[in-house]
């Protein structure tokens, strides 16, 4: 009876595998950049691009690696009804170090506001922020956070814009990944 509960379960956790296939990703792991990533990088050069270009100047600037792909959800940064910013997670799988990433929309830097910035990658464990980048007085489009030894806990790229004549400061986490 036990080898046959073993088999059961070895035959289950098999299916189980089978069935997530190779593409599933947590926070410690993840595709690189696919091919058409890859190819739409190249092409955008050392421009940011709202997809998150970890070829770019700001990206290279950073010390982000270049097959950082991004992970998880990408959420937004609101001011009332305006949306302002798009935040994502990357990770990368050849440093094992994940990152956040901001990108100020143009409708918001057109307004000819500065605002301070900070992004960075959210670790639940530990109840911080780590891999923060803290930007002030900055009208800057594209913002990368720091390398974060974060690829085996659970994380969300987070991103918050501060503007100073705005009492509250506007935040947005992206999906949890674990």
């Amino acid at each position: 009876m036990r080898r046959v509960r073993m088999t059961v379960a070895a035959t289950v956790a098999g299916a189980t595998l089978s069935l997530l296939g190779t593409g599933v990703a947590s926070a410690a792991t993840g595709p690189g950049a696919t091919p058409q990533q890859q190819a739409a990088n190249a092409a955008a050069g050392a421009a940011g691009t709202e997809a998150g270009n970890p070829l770019s100047a700001v990206a290279t600037a950073a010390g982000v690696c270049s097959d950082a792909a991004q992970i998880g959800t990408t959420e937004y940064i609101y001011r009332g009804t305006e949306t302002i910013a798009s935040v994502k997670q990357f990770y990368s799988p050849s440093c094992d170090k994940n990152y956040g990433y901001v990108w100020a929309w143009k409708s918001f830097l057109d307004q000819n506001i500065n605002f301070n910035l900070t992004v960075g990658v959210w670790a639940y464990e530990r109840n911080s922020l780590v891999g923060q980048r803290t930007v002030f007085n900055t009208h800057s489009q594209e913002f990368w956070g720091n390398a974060a030894d974060t690829a085996d806990e659970c994380t969300s790229a987070d991103g918050t814009i501060n503007i100073p004549a705005d009492p509250d400061p506007l935040n947005a986490r992206t999906s949890k990944r674990c």
